[in-house]
């Protein structure tokens, strides 16, 4: 059965290379001409989306928000104008559950299934094929997927109906990018207090604070090294959706809130490609110091 995969972003395009290297045969489309061809070179047949509609029994899409998912899909051209009945499609970019549950009603619609299935795990995860793969959907759909997850990731589990797995994604990105905030916010005040921020680090890792946040960005931070696996600017869609899917239901999530506004003066300001280590520069901003190793 030919796959395809859209979206060749940071994450998309070493996922449709684990593909290949799986044995599978991949159609893949993408508005970067040179992610397709990289690809392409790695095996890969470049395809419109109304010829992977027609020739593809799983489509796989892993774009930046939830508007470029549905026109992919339900656009003019678009997947949908040629999709054959019983097709799955699994959406595994992170958007709002309205947006999973608008595609999974409109596919069902079609006689065709439909699969949320964002992912947490980052450019790394995605290279080694090791994501954590959060689902939304029938129970029958996500079995049909797990030959293709045992290829992308490390974990896999069916949440709920549809929309639970952009839940999860939702959930999961509140806690990551709160936890780099305060992990900037706490070494910016211990840099400001004098401390030396790597031996601080070093001090409090093996405790309770430590984590594999901690780990991976305080390093970062006092190298000054805001080269993204995960830049701002799609963690700032994320708490956006966060911010948006909770008012939808009437829960307040202030922290939450609060880091979308903290996100927006980094947008003010020109980091939304940095890493989201870089969001240690907002905290630095109001301290007038940096998060570096002291001068000896």
């Amino acid at each position: 059965m030919k796959v395809a995969l859209i979206g060749l972003g940071i994450m998309g395009r070493p996922m449709a290379k684990n593909l290949l290297k799986a044995g599978k045969e991949v159609l893949v489309a993408d508005l970067n001409k040179e992610a397709v061809a990289d690809v392409v070179a790695a095996g890969a047949k470049e395809a419109s989306y109304a010829e992977i509609g027609k020739e593809c029994g799983v489509i796989i899409t892993m774009v930046p928000n939830g508007a470029i998912v549905q026109s992919i899909l339900f656009g003019p051209d678009g997947v949908a104008s040629t999709i054959k009945p019983g097709t799955l499609v699994c959406d595994m970019s992170s958007v709002t559950p309205a947006e999973s549950q608008f595609c999974y009603n409109k596919l069902k619609e079609l006689n065709c299934e439909f699969l949320d299935a964002p992912v947490s795990g980052g450019e790394i995860g995605a290279i080694k094929g090791t994501l954590a793969i959060m689902c939304g959907g029938d129970q029958g759909t996500f079995e049909k997927m797990i030959p293709y997850f045992e290829i992308l990731g490390s974990s896999w589990l069916l949440i709920g109906p549809s929309g639970s797995g952009s839940t999860a994604k939702l959930a999961n990105q509140m806690i990551v990018n709160n936890t780099i905030a305060i992990v900037g916010e706490a070494f910016t005040f211990a840099a400001k207090a004098g401390a030396d921020p790597e031996k601080v680090y070093q001090a409090i890792r093996g405790g309770l604070a430590g984590s594999v946040i901690l780990d991976q960005k305080v390093p970062m931070m006092i190298e000054r090294n805001f080269k993204p696996g995960g830049p701002i600017r799609i963690n700032h869609k994320d708490i956006k959706n966060c911010v948006s899917a909770a008012h939808s239901i009437d829960c307040p999530i202030p922290y939450t809130a609060q880091l979308f506004e903290i996100m927006q003066w980094m947008k003010v300001h020109g980091h939304m490609n940095d890493d989201h280590g870089g969001l240690v520069q907002y905290f630095e901003a109001l301290a007038d110091c940096e998060v570096r190793k002291p001068e000896a």
